[in-house]
């Protein structure tokens, strides 16, 4: 059990110290996540109203394409209109005609607001190029920071890495399962030392008889305030040398 308890701690001390790691890149890895998502939100945008843009003008030139029949058909039954011989004829025409033209109108009106909402959607992205264009640069200059604090410190962080995997092999299952837990519930901080009769973790005075228990070293104790697996002097003392 004393094993045991010492991979505990051992897997402890080089969390600790990959969590210094990561506390040296500070914000970045957030401040870059949130800056792509930004960027990817901006130029979707941009891309969702170029692509409303480009189907707004293949419409209009359809619109044209039929405006042209339409009219073509205007002037054959204009033309029509001097060769009929009885008004049925002549009301079936003027039928014809009023009804191209309300077609003719109809195609304009809509036109018209496509191209409006084209020069719209242009001023749009006019309007958003130049925050993207800014949230690229600030983006490269965050990403090159973090870069560089990853480069520093890789060779140390894949020694710690490979250290852990080895450590985290013998650790028990159901050991590992809570400290895990308590790991992620306390800030990282899963496995404490009693330090002047008080849990290292939490600063709470833990009780003389439950002290006496934990330096036999035959099972885990948790701290009754903070939750954390106490481990006694002789366990850290034995890491340390």
């Amino acid at each position: 059990m004393f094993e045991r308890l010492k991979i505990l701690y051992e897997l402890q001390l080089i969390d600790d110290q990959l969590d210094e790691l990561e506390e040296l890149r500070g914000d970045l890895p957030n401040t870059v996540k949130e800056l792509e998502s930004r960027l990817k939100t901006l130029q979707n945008e941009v891309k969702e109203k170029d692509l409303k843009r480009a189907e707004s003008l293949k419409k209009r030139e359809l619109n044209e394409e039929l405006m042209k029949k339409l009219i073509e058909n205007q002037k054959k039954f204009k033309a029509q209109l001097y060769q009929v011989r009885n008004n049925k004829e002549y009301d079936a025409l003027t039928k014809e005609i009023d009804h191209n033209e309300e077609q003719v109108a109809k195609l304009e009106a809509e036109n018209d607001a496509l191209a409006d909402q084209s020069k719209q959607l242009s001023a749009e992205i006019e309007e958003q190029e130049p925050h993207i264009e800014e949230l690229e640069k600030e983006l490269k200059v965050k990403e090159a920071e973090l870069k560089e604090i990853i480069k520093a410190n890789e060779k140390e962080e894949n020694k710690l890495l490979a250290e852990r995997k080895k450590i985290e092999a013998k650790v028990k299952k159901p050991d590992y399962s809570a400290y895990s837990r308590i790991r992620k519930a306390k800030k990282g901080k899963a496995v404490a030392t009693i330090k002047r009769s008080a849990c290292s973790g939490c600063h709470n005075i833990v009780p003389s008889q439950r002290q006496l228990e934990i330096r036999r070293n035959n099972k885990l104790f948790f701290c009754e305030y903070c939750g954390r697996i106490l481990v006694s002097t002789e366990i850290s003392d034995s890491v340390s040398e």
